[in-house]
């Protein structure tokens, strides 16, 4: 199964292949999902202070019956955070909703506050002092592993030329149709392992009918055709969902995408519409 395989971080951390993301997924339901997860095999879970569910995502780990040392849990330093203080703060305020002594990786969410996301303005100073706020958990061993969202080169170049501990992700937006390839290679050659979120586009990959044709051809889902995709790539997918029968068929990869059908892949159209989802900064 895929989920217990892992990739290793440049600092030694194991980290699961593949997780679960949380995002838009809430309160009672997030605590079912993640327990539900756990339970079918999942081992590492991606929240974030903006998600809101932080709280229940460590519930749903407690309640799943599973060790809390066999779960990679990810939380991500809200994007406004921009000061040392601040991003101190509220690093420690997310292991006190949590209720962990540690978390497995935290990571800043964005270069940019949301509000600012797209703007010249590239916050350099301000992700330097985050930055160091989440070295400082890190070596206090409250974080096991510290890294970026969003990063272009030259907010990794920015963090890379002023830190004590380097970065070891970069969470992008990267699916079929919709690959940044200089931003990835660039990731990776400065050591960073990339992690992809919203592996189906935010749901525009179901549309797709050479995608839908394909996955036929492989007697699989799309989904898990995007997650394959993203997989032997060597990304790590951040598929989202709270419903049991999805999570299991997203955990159901153990095939192989040809290389013909890789390099089809990699050439369709890019999405230029998101839907509902294209009021997200991060999908514009």
């Amino acid at each position: 199964m895929i989920a217990d395989e892992n990739y290793t971080l440049a600092n030694g951390v194991a980290i699961p292949k593949l997780a679960l993301g949380t995002w838009m997924i809430e309160g009672a339901d997030a605590v079912e999902a993640v327990k539900q997860a756990i339970q079918m095999g999942y081992r590492q879970l991606d929240t974030a202070q903006d998600y809101g569910n932080e709280a229940e995502v460590a519930e749903g780990v407690r309640a799943s019956g599973v060790k809390r040392e066999e779960i990679f849990v990810t939380s991500k330093l809200a994007a406004q955070y921009k000061s040392y203080e601040e991003a101190a703060a509220a690093i420690d305020a997310s292991l006190e909703r949590m209720g962990f002594d540690y978390l497995d990786m935290m990571i800043i969410h964005s270069p940019q506050p949301w509000g600012d996301f797209g703007s010249s303005d590239r916050f350099a100073e301000g992700n330097q002092a985050a930055w160091r706020a989440l070295e400082a958990a890190y070596k206090a061993g409250k974080l096991k592993a510290i890294g970026l969202s969003n990063f272009q080169a030259v907010d990794i170049d920015n963090i890379l030329e002023h830190c004590s501990v380097a970065p070891q992700v970069n969470q992008i937006l990267a699916h079929i149709s919709n690959l940044p390839r200089d931003l990835i290679d660039y990731s990776r050659d400065k050591g960073l392992l990339v992690e992809a979120y919203s592996p189906v586009g935010h749901g525009e990959l179901f549309k797709n009918q050479d995608i839908i044709q394909m996955a036929a051809k492989y007697a699989v889902s799309v989904p898990q055709l995007c997650i394959r995709y993203d997989l032997q790539l060597g990304l790590l997918p951040l598929p989202k969902t709270a419903n049991p029968e999805h999570m299991k068929n997203n955990l159901d990869v153990n095939f192989e995408i040809s290389d013909e059908d890789m390099a089809f892949l990699d050439g369709l159209e890019l999405i230029k519409d998101y839907g509902e989802a294209s009021v997200f900064p991060v999908f514009q």
